[in-house]
């Protein structure tokens, strides 16, 4: 193990995101100065690749906790293992929309019924977002289902100066389900939403709290009202902040093949998961671990405010 950091490789993939990692085997024990390297990696690129990996559910969460302290799910799906809780495995997705009366297909467009509504961070309405998430391909498609991050930091940085000084003191709520367009009559995930709401009051730029870079922190699944404006301005100026968030070239697309692992910085970017696969008869099952994360704080050093739902480090 004592050449683990000089086999180890970080080739980017992209010109502002994205890094693949080579010559590390994850299900070793990895030294502290591999652990270190990876760790700048992932501040530097926001998303690290690893290919070829051969991790089960507990050589991928040990690996995770090198990195920091594992989430533990209170309600998972049916297909999450039932003897590692902070996997949760993302099949567990195919079932929701049958518990609510529709096929996935369905659900997925009512989730998704605009261009920019399925890019997300991890859990974004919570007070206290996980820092990091791990994610692994155990079965994926022949083809499609590939994932897309954007770097968050560099879409703030190319904000023009009079605009980012603008959005510098806004606040917005992050609920879950805003995203949703309901099903027409009653709608039991509609009815599911409302009884189980998480809403949190959070900076619109969040300040890194390890690199100390500014974050425009937006979404297109969470976000809906910019606080201390009215909704038509709101509209406007989510939209043109998600359009910034999603350009192109601040983004970098994965192709997965089964043992492919992605360690992406949840605090710095959004990703969109796939939808090209609903017509492919061929699973995808992927396994992830997040790794939990801080309650933002703006660049007034003011932090987020909970208003349903969530409390730091209550999961």
């Amino acid at each position: 193990m004592t050449d683990q950091v000089t086999r180890l490789a970080v080739k980017p993939a992209a010109g502002h995101i994205g890094a693949e990692i080579t010559g590390v085997d994850l299900a070793e024990e990895l030294t502290d100065e591999a652990v270190a390297a990876i760790r700048a990696a992932v501040l530097r690129w926001k998303v690290v690749f690893f290919r070829g990996q051969r991790l089960d559910h507990t050589s991928h969460v040990a690996f995770a906790r090198r990195f920091g302290e594992p989430i533990r799910l209170r309600s998972r799906g049916g297909a999450s293992p039932k003897d590692s809780p902070e996997v949760e495995t993302t099949a567990d997705r195919l079932e929701l929309g049958g518990r609510y009366g529709m096929d996935h297909e369905e659900w997925l467009r009512r989730r998704r019924h605009s261009l920019l509504r399925g890019w997300h961070c991890d859990h974004g309405a919570r007070v206290d977002p996980p820092a990091a998430t791990v994610l692994r391909a155990e079965t994926v498609p022949p083809y499609g289902g590939d994932t897309t991050w954007s770097n968050l930091a560099v879409a703030y940085a190319g904000l023009s100066a009079p605009v980012r000084a603008f959005v510098d003191g806004l606040r917005a709520e992050h609920r879950l389900g805003v995203g949703y367009q309901s099903r027409p009559g009653d709608d039991a995930y509609a009815r599911h939403l409302l009884d189980r709401q998480i809403a949190t009051d959070h900076p619109l730029v969040r300040v890194h709290p390890e690199t100390g870079e500014r974050v425009l922190f937006v979404n297109g699944y969470y976000v809906e009202q910019i606080f201390g404006v009215s909704r038509p301005e709101s509209r406007a100026l989510l939209d043109m902040l998600l359009e910034q968030a999603t350009r192109p070239e601040y983004t970098v697309r994965f192709r997965w093949e089964p043992g492919s692992v992605a360690f992406w910085d949840n605090r710095a970017t959004i990703h969109l998961a796939p939808s090209d696969t609903a017509h492919v008869d061929h699973p995808r099952v992927m396994h992830r671990v997040m790794l939990a994360g801080d309650v933002p704080e703006g660049v007034d050093g003011k932090p987020s405010v909970p208003i349903v739902g969530s409390e730091p480090g209550l999961w």
